[in-house]
């Protein structure tokens, strides 16, 4: 208290001062220079009756930085959200299950799928328990080749029933999904190799005791299981359209085409019942390997002797060439000479 005692008085003394000198100053001074002179001391003395007479700016409900200020602090808890609560584990976990499940029936369906080798008919090339991956995708890109290990349903074919259509995307995900559940569980599946493509004729055996497609001898040493010879019962066949001729690698015990040759389509399979081609083993570790086409199927004489499905439409391209450049021509030679 004692300094703001002080402090007011020190402020008071030069207003009073002021007062005094306007009343020793002589008459001849300009009226401005002493009205100049009033200006401060009449702020000041004014100051206090304000001061007094007037509440302090501070104390004002709603005016000055200070009381919204201070109105912002009273009203922050108030206005402050309540922290959202974390969704329950529990909650999440069957959306990620649904999520899970769609994706798996779609990969299984579409993409990719693991198949169990139950028995020896293709060995030494898959071995009992082994599991391998096969490719659903790659017969959209490219047809099937002679020497690709393919699985496939036996239905209609070598096993009563319908013969496997091509279904449509929705028909395709509702059957594996399913599957996945125990309901609508396709029939045998098998697993085997092809030897022989549409329109192909193949022949058991020739004077080496070989099997021939098309009069190519096939190679088989690098596949067939030790021992075995590459047929002991004899066939000769023209593959229908739409159809293939598949074997077992391990001969002597494989049940394939040979021995299905009095059921319809005379021991081949239908194109649209293969599921895809298995082309590589995932387990067990130590045996992991890619399954590639043998070198016997790459043989040049292949090439000659089928015609892929472009070769007609390439041919036509090459031959409407030629003709169109020429109608070119004669149009821009009659064009000339009408002018």
């Amino acid at each position: 208290m004692n300094d703001s005692g002080h402090q007011n008085m020190a402020d008071a003394d030069p207003g009073a001062s002021a007062l005094e000198k306007q009343g020793n100053e002589p008459d001849g001074r300009p009226d401005t220079d002493s009205a100049a002179e009033q200006g401060p001391s009449e702020s000041a003395q004014g100051a206090p009756e304000s001061a007094q007479g007037a509440p302090e700016p501070t104390a004002q409900a709603g005016t000055g930085p200070t009381a919204q200020a201070g109105q912002t602090a009273q009203a922050g808890p108030t206005r402050r959200s309540r922290p959202r609560r974390r969704r329950s584990f529990w909650r999440e976990l069957p959306i990620l299950i649904a999520v899970a499940l769609v994706l798996a029936v779609a990969i299984k369906s579409f993409a990719l799928q693991a198949f169990f080798i139950p028995s020896g008919s293709m060995e030494n090339t898959l071995e009992i328990n082994d599991r391998v991956l096969v490719n659903k995708l790659v017969y959209d890109f490219r047809g099937i080749h002679r020497g690709d290990i393919v699985v496939f349903n036996g239905d209609g074919s070598w096993d009563p029933g319908p013969e496997p259509v091509s279904q449509n995307v929705v028909a395709e995900f509702v059957s594996n999904f399913g599957s996945m559940f125990g309901f609508g569980q396709p029939g045998e599946i098998y697993v085997k190799r092809v030897i022989g493509l549409p329109g192909d004729h193949v022949a058991c055996c020739n004077a080496q005791g070989q099997i021939t497609v098309n009069g190519v001898a096939l190679s088989e040493s690098s596949y067939l299981y030790p021992g075995d010879a590459p047929s002991t019962m004899r066939f000769n066949i023209v593959v229908p359209p739409g159809r293939l001729w598949v074997m077992g690698d391990h001969r002597s015990v494989s049940d394939d085409s040979r021995g299905h040759m009095g059921d319809p389509g005379g021991g081949t399979i239908p194109e649209t019942a293969v599921l895809g081609r298995a082309f590589v083993i995932i387990w067990p570790l130590d045996r992991w390997r890619f399954l590639p086409i043998p070198a016997t199927f790459e043989q040049a004489a292949f090439s000659k002797v089928a015609a892929g499905p472009g070769l007609p439409l390439t041919m036509g391209f090459a031959g409407a060439v030629p003709l169109t450049l020429i109608q070119r021509k004669v149009r821009n030679r009659r064009g000339r000479e009408n002018r």
